[in-house]
């Protein structure tokens, strides 16, 4: 009885309808966009990529990298068309735009561009041949961490990971950041903190050396972010090299945690939001970007991960303490506290140095 109660116009309607929920596909037959992210961890927070979502019709889906030689490897290794959105560091950011695993920019369709910071904009990370690779996000240090019920007063110098009172209390990244920090102990970053990139085979021995020693206080090497803030929620460890992400995690936790920038100073890192050259959704991901930048967006990213954002005009959403504790109100005398992650011309050699720590017993 069903076919003579409906119209034509009906049926066609009730089949676009099923058609829509049984395959995911609209009515003029295009599949629901899965827009796919290789990202740091925090910057695909459903606190701020559900919107995206809902006003653009599509999915965002996210995979976590643990280093930025692990997004290159990534890329280089066959698997570079599963993502349409990457976020690498400075560190690689020039490697990636130079070999061409990354798209240019069509700034005109990302028009708060223009409002980023303009020390961020000038500094020649994503720029080749005259084109733009990709666009400022976040930026922020690699601190050193410490559990206050051990040190109710911050650590002076990062040299407190070698004493041997913490022996197996340490935890440190499993990434080229700690190469660049024990280099600062020894002087490596005087007077150029340029020379932390570009570290002469002598020196890598030195800093080599200066790691193995620092072995017998290391608990774990974390990889990944959730895993030290476990190390720090178990009483594994009361000291580490980590990021203000999980400074933010392990106090909306509530365990008592601090952050500090110790007297040598520390790497600094910023990350930029770019489209992957083998992309198939160039214009999704490019709208995707022009989002991610914006004022309250970048709010909302820095509410989740305590980085600081790239668009200062994200700071007119925040309390005068928000604004405080990201360094805000004095960004140019932060800056020199940070000394900002570079292209690493011999990071093979880099890597083979820290590969030779991790292996030693």
């Amino acid at each position: 009885m069903l076919p003579r109660l409906l119209t034509s116009c009906a049926w066609n309607a009730l089949i676009a309808v099923l058609l829509v929920g049984l395959t995911g596909f609209s009515a003029c037959g295009s599949r629901k966009a899965t827009l796919s992210l290789l990202v740091w961890e925090g910057y695909a927070d459903p606190k701020f990529t559900k919107e995206f979502e809902e006003s653009h019709h599509c999915k965002v889906t996210a995979s976590y990298m643990g280093s930025s030689d692990e997004l290159v490897a990534k890329l280089r290794g066959g698997s570079a068309s599963n993502y349409d959105v990457i976020s690498p560091s400075s560190d690689v950011a020039t490697m990636i735009s130079k070999a061409g695993l990354a798209t240019p920019l069509d700034l005109t369709k990302i028009p708060t561009y223009t409002q980023l910071s303009p020390q961020l904009r000038a500094l020649p990370l994503v720029k080749v041949e005259g084109k733009t690779f990709g666009v400022p996000f976040m930026w922020g240090p690699d601190p050193l961490l410490y559990d206050t019920s051990a040190f109710p007063n911050a650590p002076e110098s990062w040299d407190i990971l070698w004493d041997p009172k913490y022996k197996g209390k340490v935890s440190v990244w499993d990434d080229l950041s700690t190469v660049y920090m024990a280099a600062q102990l020894l002087g490596y970053d005087r007077p150029d903190p340029g020379q932390l990139y570009n570290l002469s085979d002598e020196q890598l021995e030195n800093v080599k050396k200066k790691l193995l020693e620092l072995k017998p206080n290391i608990r774990k090497i974390w990889a990944t972010g959730g895993e030290l803030t476990n190390l720090f929620e178990n009483h594994e460890v009361v000291l580490a090299m980590g990021w203000p992400l999980m400074t933010n995690d392990l106090r909306k936790h509530g365990f008592s945690i601090g952050e500090t920038i110790p007297k040598e100073n520390t790497t600094g890192w910023i990350d930029h939001l770019m489209i992957t050259a083998a992309s198939e959704h160039k214009e999704l991901a490019s709208e995707f970007l022009e989002y991610m930048i914006q004022p309250k967006t970048q709010k909302a990213v820095t509410d989740v991960t305590g980085y600081v954002p790239a668009n200062p005009a994200a700071a007119q959403f925040m309390t005068a303490d928000e604004r405080k504790n990201l360094h805000l109100d004095d960004v140019d005398l932060y800056y020199q506290r940070l000394y900002f992650w570079q292209d690493v011309p011999r990071r093979d050699k880099y890597n083979q140095i820290w590969n030779e720590v991790k292996a030693a017993q």
